[in-house]
């Protein structure tokens, strides 16, 4: 039986692919760069939301096996992947 949290954060993954692709073939569709440049865009706000969501999953679930301590340097090492993805 697969653990909740791992379809979750897998669940949540094949959105987020789908969503991508759907967009992809949206660019594919309009055929001008300037929308194209607009739809992918928008998928800005996607990568690191998802990023969040499951990774906050994936930290619920794992909870009563890391230290404080721990926690604290995985929420400071994500705070960076997000200030180095959205920085501009």
């Amino acid at each position: 039986m697969l653990d909740k949290f791992v379809t979750s954060m897998s669940l949540i993954r094949i959105l987020s692919g789908t969503i991508e692709i759907m967009a992809a073939l949206l660019m594919l569709r309009l055929g001008r760069v300037d929308k194209a440049l607009a739809v992918n865009s928008a998928l800005a706000l996607v990568g690191p939301t998802v990023l969040i969501v499951t990774t906050s999953i994936g930290l619920a679930g794992m909870a009563d096996k890391l230290s404080w301590g721990k926690m604290l340097w995985i929420a400071i090492g994500v705070g960076c992947l997000l200030i180095g993805i959205l920085k501009k």
